[in-house]
């Protein structure tokens, strides 16, 4: 995502700074409380200048992560989202002084990144290099309301989707691609809670010496 984002916040004189959660040797993969609180308080902590986001996939999320099992009671994805958000920040604001906090923004994609990628599916199709799964992929699109709302089971994530249809799908190489072929405008007017949180991002302003 920092490919497409980067110029478009500097245009809004916001500069992206995008490490993977997790320490020296182990990045990525699932997300607990420990290992993206750690990440998150040494940003807010080493550099007071700077504001923190997260960009982290709630079907990637541990099950015992703050606010995941009330959020999987609820039935509207805005609903999922914000508790997830606020019980992460609540959390957070235990260890952290009010100052940190006011520079932290929680933010987690439903359900995953792919879903973002279902936002224009036939630049999806061609940027994996694969126009025959066109209709396919258009398909996936028109059963849900938004792309947000591709769901977080381990067969029916957005990412399990195309691995089912390409299974040489890797997440980083083709996932940067695809994103790379849409335009952010598309992803916007289709994923709301995206661009509302992107929205957030282009009014931050200077912080104070």
């Amino acid at each position: 995502m920092k490919a497409i984002l980067s110029p478009h916040l500097a245009t809004f004189s916001v500069g992206v700074s995008a490490p993977m959660i997790g320490t020296s040797g182990k990045k990525g993969g699932s997300v607990t409380l420990q290992r993206i609180r750690k990440n998150v308080m040494d940003c807010l902590l080493q550099d007071r200048n700077s504001y923190c986001t997260t960009f982290v996939d709630y079907y990637g999320i541990d099950g015992d992560f703050p606010g995941k099992t009330e959020a999987g009671r609820k039935s509207e994805l805005p609903d999922k989202q914000r508790i997830v958000c606020h019980a992460f920040a609540d959390r957070l604001a235990q260890t952290l002084d009010e100052g940190p906090m006011r520079r932290f923004i929680p933010y987690v994609q439903m359900h995953e990144f792919e879903g973002l990628l279902f936002s224009d599916p036939s630049q999806l199709a061609f940027a994996l290099r694969r126009q025959d799964l066109t209709q396919e992929l258009l398909a996936i699109r028109h059963e849900f309301p938004t792309p947000e709302h591709i769901n977080d089971s381990s067969g029916t994530a957005p990412s399990k989707r195309l691995q089912s249809l390409i299974p040489r799908y890797r997440k980083v190489q083709e996932g940067e691609r695809a994103v790379r072929a849409m335009t952010l405008d598309t992803i916007r007017q289709e994923c709301p809670l995206f661009d509302a949180w992107l929205a957030k991002l282009e009014t931050l302003q200077p912080l104070p010496a």
